[in-house]
């Protein structure tokens, strides 16, 4: 059940090559990575608004520690709070780095991209960690001029087999 939710959020891979549309490929690229760059600092600065602000008002965000997709930027928000509140009982200081990132622009004007994220954990006056290896599956689309994503799936390299033995 588990693993059917999370493939029904997922971007479809596509193996074909890119063919240039309007923009450059590379200015493309680059774009896209600005965007994850910024996207990823705002959530580990716990900017939960802003954060919020980068994803579509109906977005949809799966990650497999939690029970049911987070929908929409007011709960997405909350998330951000609740794990500020976390982190600070915690001691500790999360940081995200996305990499390998690999995108596929699509034919309706999305974007289709998969990336590698590592967390690092920083315990107060310790020494960084990496926490978790994910993986982050989007589509973005483009409102108002910006990327935002629409949707959203993380799975977690320690948690694969468990995910894959739920179904």
């Amino acid at each position: 059940m588990a693993t059917e939710m999370l493939r029904s959020v997922a971007p479809a891979r596509s193996q074909e090559a890119f063919a240039p549309a309007q923009e450059d490929f590379g200015a493309l690229y680059a774009r896209t990575q600005q965007f994850y760059a910024h996207q990823m600092q705002l959530f580990d600065d716990h900017d939960a608004e802003r954060w919020a602000g980068t994803f579509t008002e109906d977005a949809v965000f799966v990650v497999p520690t939690l029970d049911e997709p987070v929908r929409g930027r007011a709960a997405l928000a909350a998330n951000v709070r609740r794990n500020q509140i976390q982190q600070e009982r915690s001691g500790e200081q999360l940081r995200h780095w996305i990499g390998m990132l690999d995108v596929q622009p699509q034919a309706d004007g999305t974007l289709h991209t998969r990336a590698y994220a590592l967390v690092y954990v920083t315990p107060r006056g310790g020494e960084s960690k990496v926490s978790r290896v994910c993986v982050l599956q989007d589509v973005l689309v483009r409102t108002r001029g910006k990327w935002r994503t629409r949707s959203r799936l993380v799975t977690r390299d320690d948690l694969a087999l468990t995910t894959e033995n739920a179904a």
